[in-house]
């Protein structure tokens, strides 16, 4: 059997850090060799540290809650014990930035759960199942920040983790606008209704930054690889031109998406139920321990998908969508639904890693 790549987690106190935790319990692949979180964190046991901030009913596993938690900021000492890190960390833009370089400066590969390095050109954004071709601008990064070894891999926003495989197998009709309303769960600002009461019975009809990234990330998405003269590097799609409203509501998990779309050349609703159905990805391709089979699943009953009853779907790594319909504005409206902790973070960096593995740009020290 081939060893298992060292893993660490930093940020591994908070949310998404709690479930790469949990995620990476009896991976195939990878082991947790190194927890980091802040300084307050430093030096405690992993369950201490968490104490009763731990978000989920299943419990700390035994091999990691004695684990020591070590500083994040003493990049050397993370980067000794590990193959490679994910990291979730909840600093500000700029030093989130700054931090991640530093890891891959210490030829350490980053999978961020972050948006600091997002819009980067040189910075594959990846849904595995969609852009994997994206991984080919990985060199060009590597010459910026003079490493051999380390680099940056980013995961979109949670927001589109939905809406855009629904679109995606739809994509050589030629979307042209998308309207979109994303309903949100509290578990995305890292709450649960216990520590955040305020939401239980209620919609927020702003979070921060949200309506942006999902209007721009998409294309990112969409782009394609040129060359350019510092080297290979990522340009966004031009269209669909997106709009999006972001509502924060009162459910424990599971981003649902109400999207209206117009197509150049407008399909027929079967033709686009059987894309969506018969959409094979080069995750599966690849056999990646944590790929979905299928990766998207469409519902006839017109109540569905539900958050409560589907954001589970493939373990909380495939996208159901339901209540395809015309639109009386744009060509067609549906709904769809993703796993947002698991889809829309720790697991779509986890599917990440897994990708970059098989590709071989993770590898042992």
């Amino acid at each position: 059997m081939e060893k298992k790549l060292r893993a660490g987690i930093i940020g591994a106190t908070g949310m998404v850090g709690q479930r790469f935790v949990l995620l990476l319990q009896n991976h195939p692949w990878f082991e947790i060799t190194a927890l980091a979180a802040s300084a307050a964190s430093s030096g405690k046991p992993y369950a201490e540290a968490v104490g009763s901030r731990w978000a989920f009913d299943e419990p700390i596993p035994d091999a990691v809650a004695g684990m020591t938690v070590m500083d994040a900021a003493d990049v050397a000492a993370v980067a000794d014990k590990v193959d490679f890190v994910f990291c979730a960390v909840n600093m500000k833009k700029d030093e989130t930035r700054a931090l991640e370089e530093t890891y891959a400066r210490h030829e350490v590969p980053v999978i961020s759960n972050n948006s600091a390095c997002r819009g980067l050109p040189d910075v594959p954004m990846i849904i595995p199942e969609i852009n994997a071709a994206h991984l080919e601008v990985i060199p060009t990064q590597q010459k910026r920040l003079g490493t051999q070894r380390g680099f940056i891999a980013v995961k979109p926003n949670c927001s589109i983790q939905s809406y855009v495989p629904a679109l995606t197998p739809l994509m050589d009709f030629g979307p042209q606008q998308v309207m979109v309303c994303t309903y949100q769960a509290i578990s995305g600002a890292g709450k649960t209704f216990r520590t955040w009461p305020e939401m239980v019975d209620n919609v927020i009809p702003y979070i921060g930054g949200e309506d942006e990234k999902s209007e721009i990330e998409p294309l990112k998405i969409w782009g394609r690889v040129e060359e350019t003269e510092r080297g290979k590097e990522i340009v966004p799609a031009a269209k669909p031109v997106i709009s999006a409203q972001c509502l924060r509501v009162a459910c424990s998990d599971g981003h649902m998406a109400a999207v209206s779309v117009k197509f150049a050349r407008k399909p027929e609703m079967e033709e686009m139920i059987a894309r969506w159905r018969g959409f094979e990805t080069e995750a599966q391709r690849l056999g990646l321990p944590s790929a979905p089979k299928p990766f998207l699943q469409y519902f006839e009953d017109p109540s569905r998908p539900q958050t409560r009853l589907d954001r589970d779907f493939e373990r909380g790594f495939g996208i159901s969508i339901g209540r395809l319909r015309p639109d009386a504005i744009l060509d067609y409206r549906f709904v769809c639904l993703s796993h947002n902790t698991i889809r829309g973070a720790a697991g779509g960096g986890l599917l990440t890693a897994e990708l970059l593995r098989a590709k071989g740009w993770l590898q042992a020290k």
